[in-house]
């Protein structure tokens, strides 16, 4: 939230990104329209946001792709801006006709109403190692399907391994002297490929996670987290991306709802009982 956030609001506006445009309106407190709806060029819009937006604007921006790069654009202009769960406005505003039209003023009166299920902005330095964390996770799942296919390929053919780790760089003849057809020949050099490819590059990832490790804000918080039992770099990078900034939960109990590690709970009339943990929150935390 910018520094002028005691201007008087006097629009109110809704932002919905797309992979091409931006559809953006704009309602005062009385929910008249003072922003007639409008389809941006996602190329224009730093330009457009320049031109008309104002401090006595506030804009809810719902939460996809590239919202945060339409945060930093929208946030130094207008005298709010927040990001909205778009799980739980969803729920709120749920409709069997979904437009562009319908989701921009849905998102425009909730803003009014002072009733959007807002998210914490992360800054900077957390979304990018967040990213680093989910591009970690997406090479090691590339891995993992190469090796699964070289296994088929193992059972398929009734092939006895060598001892050892099947994948290791010792055991590559191995895998090439194979009796196969070319194409299963083809198939398997590629996978052989693939690893190898993918090792070096996670490789690379965990080396820049060593060396965040040793820069604010995370060197504070790693040397604790890596004396706990099962915490190795890796893990308490995850964490610490997964939290962000722990000041920002008043409690415990807090965290651990944030986390979905929480028991659900049924408490009506009566009735007291608790179920299994809610699942609710970042699953990479969990």
């Amino acid at each position: 939230m910018s520094a002028s956030t005691q201007q008087v609001i006097e629009r109110y506006i809704a932002i919905d990104a797309h992979k091409h445009y931006i559809a953006v309106g704009g309602l005062n407190v009385q929910m008249e329209t003072v922003l007639p709806l409008r389809r941006i060029d996602i190329g224009g819009f730093s330009e457009w946001a320049q031109k008309h937006l104002g401090l006595t604007d506030a804009v809810v921006i719902e939460a996809t792709v590239n919202t945060w790069t339409l945060y930093d654009i929208v946030e130094p202009l207008v005298g709010r801006a927040v990001v909205a769960n778009a799980y739980q406005v969803k729920l709120i505003a749920a409709a069997r006709v979904k437009t562009d039209k319908r989701d921009v003023w849905a998102l425009a009166r909730l803003l009014v109403a002072d009733l959007i299920p807002e998210v914490w902005v992360p800054p900077v330095r957390v979304r990018e190692l967040r990213a680093l964390i989910s591009h970690r996770r997406r090479l090691i799942q590339i891995r993992t399907r190469a090796r699964n296919r070289l296994h088929s390929l193992s059972h398929r053919h009734n092939l006895t391994p060598p001892q050892g780790s099947l994948f290791a760089p010792k055991h590559r003849d191995w895998w090439l002297s194979q009796d196969l057809s070319p194409t299963e020949s083809l198939r398997l050099r590629q996978d052989l490929e693939t690893l190898d490819h993918v090792d070096k590059q996670l490789e690379t990832v965990d080396d820049e996670l060593n060396r965040l490790t040793t820069v604010e804000p995370w060197s504070k918080f790693d040397p604790y987290l890596v004396q706990l039992p099962g915490f190795g770099q890796v893990v308490s990078m995850t964490v610490l991306a997964a939290i962000g900034d722990v000041t920002r939960f008043p409690t415990a109990k807090h965290l651990v709802g944030y986390a979905g590690l929480g028991a659900s709970v049924h408490d009506s009339g009566k009735t007291y009982r608790t179920g299994r943990i809610t699942k609710q929150g970042r699953r990479e935390l969990r």
